[in-house]
């Protein structure tokens, strides 16, 4: 991971290169996979979250509209609170770990009950993507990814499971075949 220090006159050095760097070869370098830990050259303050953020303003500047405002508002009015909670903020009661048909289920039920119009429920939807998109990313994972995760450690728990049995099973034949020896 390469660390990156931050000097008073706001140029960044990459340590690992030697060389400086923009934050536009940071947003490639982050695009790339590759996780980025920039510090304070003079206290070693951790400024990685300050930078990203710099990162997605810059983004915002070239691109209006890369997040939509009323996101960029309820983030503000959460203060800082992970999506989720900007979610319940808005009232929607949703939650990230309800799965696909349940999120549809509590969306419809919500514009039955006049709490949402269908725009607000495509904005909602909009958003969910552009954040899976920039979590992707930025490598952070999804609760998609954290959920195949789970699953593929538990396929590899059964299989150490089996493995660890067959070879108790194998140690215990083989002690008995000597003691019978």
């Amino acid at each position: 991971m390469p660390v990156i220090k931050r000097y008073p006159n706001r140029k960044l050095y990459d340590t690992e290169a030697k060389s400086y760097i923009t934050l536009e070869q940071i947003t490639e370098l982050i695009k790339q996979g590759v996780d980025v830990h920039v510090i304070d050259h003079e206290s070693g303050e951790d400024l990685t979250s300050l930078t990203l953020t710099q990162i997605i303003l810059e983004q915002e500047k070239k691109r209006a509209g890369f997040l939509p405002r009323n996101v960029l508002t309820n983030l503000i009015r959460s203060g800082g609170n992970t999506l989720e909670g900007m979610l319940q903020s808005l009232g929607s009661g949703l939650s990230l770990r309800a799965s696909g048909q349940e999120l549809e289920a509590q969306l419809e039920k919500l514009i039955d009950q006049g709490k949402l119009s269908l725009e607000q429920v495509q904005e909602l939807l909009d958003v969910d993507a552009r954040v899976s998109d920039m979590l992707h990313r930025l490598n952070v994972p999804t609760h998609g990814d954290i959920e195949q995760l789970h699953t593929q450690l538990a396929a590899l728990n059964e299989k150490l499971a089996t493995l660890i049995a067959v070879q108790t099973h194998s140690s215990v034949s083989n002690e008995t075949d000597r003691a019978q020896s």
